[in-house]
């Protein structure tokens, strides 16, 4: 059996009637025992369509509660689920479900559109009420129903998460009931007392996926928003008063815009936990003061299951602004070279993570996996850092982002480190150009904090020019409105070298 499934009839039987999911800040809302019921409905109704062990599902369906309701129900009948986010343009979804080649696939019918795979479609109808839910979701007239599901040799698969796509197309990370076990005991360990929380990510990022049997097991009130928008957010934390504060840097940037963000009553928030990509120290220095709350900055992956390092809530200034903190408990990090050698401490080398979380595989893809995870368990992140000497892990950067400008390395998130703190960049990312002489030289995309006011690139050149060697400084500036963001929520790169054609 699943371990979500477990852990979905136990935390019934615990918690009972206390409430576990809300949509947004309700009135729909399913306690514990009822999402037992209502998954318990569905995934009869899901044996009797034939979906069973092995089998792949891929689920097409809004952040809602019927999205945890299907995944709840498939895990009880022992299938694979694989989300395919809604937010993700059509052809993303389209190169995803032909990645997983699911055995069904559950949508809604705004969102099974397109060529469709060889598989059972079952289109549904989102619940209404929680009499609907007690039922299971309102699965519509209307399917295509393959009879002979695909073999599967995996031993215990429970779900496959797919990547951000910052280079290429997302990847299916598969993950088993081990490393769910291990990643709710991990994330439990010093939860102490149930607490009301907002789902920061999409429910198909591995900050679900992976971590939704856990938050049921520690009797966590869950609030799930159809789409994240900053002023909703901060309202609802207010209101129900959300202890942590969890995402990314990118939605603490905006919680910070929130006009009038002083009237509103944030005395419940203790902390921010916050991972998805680096957090500039003017953001930290901003967020605390603001929320009069700690900050903490998580380096994960979706590959390494969501766990990897930490910085400690009371950890000082040097440690917060400038590193991604230590490993956490069950969690080893060491630093490699090309030739998957250890380099001494202080040296810069590929960071490379083992731990009971790490993903088995990348689904349908043995040449990524082969290249990704060693024989004896070690994840090759493709991230570039160093341990310092008091073993927090500083960060360079990512393998692939790495350029060369005159036979030097550069490193863009080094440089973009340096380059946020000058007063007039709000947000900023730097990436190469071809160059006749040089070979490459840095491009950085600007956000400013006045529109008015851009930061010209000499000035940033004079400010970081003290504390990075002269290849490492941009050679030209780009003024944005925005910066483009993956389905993530991370910078996407790959449309920024495609602006400047590198």
């Amino acid at each position: 059996m699943t371990f979500l499934a477990l852990a979905v009839r136990k935390a019934a039987r615990d918690h009972g009637s206390a409430t576990a999911l809300v949509a947004g800040r309700g009135p729909l809302s399913l306690s514990f025992q009822q999402l037992n019921a209502a998954s318990e409905a569905m995934a009869a109704r899901l044996a009797v369509r034939g979906v069973g062990q092995g089998q792949v599902a891929a689920l097409l369906l809004p952040a809602s509660l019927d999205y945890v309701v299907a995944y709840c129900a498939l895990a009880k009948v022992g299938a694979v689920t694989a989300g395919v986010g809604a937010h993700y343009s059509p052809a993303e979804r389209q190169a995803m479900l032909a990645n997983v080649r699911p055995d069904v696939v559950i949508g809604t019918e705004e969102l099974l559109t397109g060529r469709l795979p060889d598989a059972q479609i079952i289109p549904v109808r989102q619940a209404e009420d929680r009499r609907e839910f007690a039922a299971g979701l309102p699965m519509l007239g209307r399917e295509h129903v393959r009879t002979v599901p695909s073999a599967r040799s995996h031993d215990d698969p429970e779900t496959i998460v797919f990547t951000s796509g910052t280079s290429g197309l997302p990847k299916g990370a598969l993950f088993g009931a081990k490393q769910i076990a291990a990643i709710s005991e991990a994330d439990n360990r010093a939860q102490t007392a149930p607490m009301p929380l907002l789902v920061a990510t999409g429910l198909n990022h591995v900050g679900f996926m992976t971590k939704l049997a856990g938050h049921l097991l520690a009797g966590n009130r869950l609030h799930i928003l159809t789409r994240w928008r900053a002023r909703e957010a901060l309202g609802l934390i207010c209101d129900e008063g959300v202890p942590v504060i969890g995402g990314v840097a990118a939605q603490v940037a905006l919680l910070l815009r929130v006009p009038q963000l002083a009237s509103y009553k944030t005395d419940a928030i203790k902390a921010l936990i916050i991972g998805g990509g680096p957090s500039p120290a003017e953001l930290v220095r901003q967020a605390r003061e603001s929320f009069g709350a700690a900050y903490s900055i998580r380096y994960s992956s979706t590959e390494s299951g969501g766990l990897g390092t930490l910085t400690a809530l009371d950890a000082p200034d040097e440690e917060v602004f400038n590193t991604v903190g230590r490993p956490r408990a069950g969690t080893e990090i060491s630093l490699r070279d090309e030739g998957g050698k250890q380099v001494p401490v202080g040296e810069s080398g590929e960071v490379w993570m083992r731990s009971a979380s790490v993903m088995s595989e990348y689904w349908h893809d043995p040449a990524a996996t082969a290249e990704t995870l060693t024989p004896d368990g070690w994840l090759r992140t493709g991230d570039v850092g160093l341990l310092d000497d008091t073993g927090c892990l500083r960060l360079a950067g990512r393998r692939d982002d790495m350029f060369v400008r005159g036979g030097y390395n550069v490193h863009p998130q080094e440089v973009e480190a340096v380059l946020q703190e000058h007063a007039a960049v709000g947000q900023i990312a730097v990436v190469p150009r071809p160059d006749a002489v040089m070979g490459q030289v840095g491009v950085a995309f600007v956000v400013p904090c006045d529109p008015a006011a851009p930061p010209t690139v000499e000035e940033l050149r004079l400010f970081a020019g003290s504390r990075l060697a002269r290849h490492k400084l941009p050679e030209e500036v780009r003024v944005v409105p925005t910066l483009p963001l993956t389905a993530g929520q991370k910078v996407d790169r790959s449309a920024l070298r495609k602006r400047v054609g590198s």
